[in-house]
């Protein structure tokens, strides 16, 4: 009884090592690599498979997702002799399981280093100041080197991105005096552009003012001229108009016996008024013979008279002022 109990455990013990061996479940997104006695035999996608126990075995196991490798930091050296230090990162993805098994040892491996010397190569053609310009194009050089070698190793390199580019100290400094001594140049022009802006808007100020105070000035003397004309034209017309009313009021009746009464009273008027202003007074010789005076004076207008109007560009007559 005995005997049959370990002899029926022995047998459920097969069976499970046989389902163990035989029963493979394969993830989504993944391949198995089988072989059997040592020689590929098949690749397993996604889903459930049976193996053929003892004789089939699953060799390799590749994922088909993207898979980032990080790559370290190394020692590259610019055209124009400058060390820097860049790592990166790599996105690659298996698109051949059976490639990738027996294409190459180990892929991760192989594409991390020939990244490496890529972008060695690639950074050695270009100066210090291009490679902080030229990350786009670098990164585009050390994807199609990896994805022409990585044909045969049953992988696609998808991308390859610089983290980091680390200059020595010395260069940093450099740099950053460099950088420094940019800003102040800048801002030097900027001062000297704001003071030159500022001298032509001032210019520009003073000229309009110039100019402004210019023209009022021209028409200033414009209107003074204006008016000065306007006034020697309402005199030279009140004048007409006076001599005009004089020559009436003659050859109205009793016009020239008023004038030569009034011509008498001015004579004799001024000469009194010469009299109480000053010490000193000429007198004429014929000074009683006032008749004479007034009969030259009447002559005079007489002449006015006749003339009409060319007595308007004659100078006022005032008798005894």
């Amino acid at each position: 009884m005995e005997q049959n109990l370990i002899a029926l455990g022995l047998i459920v013990v097969l069976v499970v090592v046989v389902l163990l061996k035989s029963a493979v479940v394969v993830p989504q997104r993944s391949e198995y690599v089988v072989e059997r006695l040592g020689k590929y035999r098949t690749t397993l996608t996604a889903g459930f498979h049976i193996l053929l126990p003892f004789l089939d075995k699953i060799a390799y196991k590749r994922s088909l997702k993207e898979e980032p490798v990080d790559i370290s930091a190394q020692t590259c050296i610019t055209a124009d002799n400058v060390t820097l230090e860049v790592d990166g990162i790599l996105y690659l993805q298996v698109v051949n399981s059976k490639m990738s098994a027996y294409g190459i040892d180990n892929y991760h491996f192989a594409a991390s280093q020939l990244a490496q010397t890529s972008l060695r190569s690639a950074i050695g053609k270009i100066s210090l100041d291009n490679t902080f310009e030229a990350r786009e194009t670098l990164n585009g050089q050390v994807v199609m080197a990896l994805d022409e070698a990585a044909t045969n190793w049953g992988i696609k390199v998808l991308r390859y991105e610089i983290k980091d580019i680390q200059p020595p100290r010395t260069v940093l400094e450099a740099m950053e005096k460099q950088m420094k001594a940019e800003r102040e140049k800048r801002a030097e022009i900027a001062r000297s552009e704001g003071e030159k802006q500022a001298i032509l808007n001032r210019a520009e100020g003073d000229r309009g003012e110039a100019i402004s105070l210019s023209e009022g000035e021209k028409m200033k003397r414009i209107n003074e001229a204006d008016g000065k004309a306007q006034e020697i034209l309402m005199v030279a017309d009140a004048t007409a108009k006076g001599i005009e009313a004089v020559a009436a009021a003659l050859s109205s009746p009793g016009g020239r016996e008023a004038a030569n009464l009034e011509v008498a009273k001015q004579y004799i008027g001024a000469f009194g008024k010469l009299a109480k202003e000053s010490n000193t007074m000429i007198i004429p010789g014929n000074l009683t013979d006032i008749s004479g005076m007034v009969a030259s004076a009447m002559a005079t207008l007489e002449h006015v008279k006749k003339k009409g109007g060319q007595a308007k560009d004659e100078p006022e007559i005032r008798f005894g002022g």
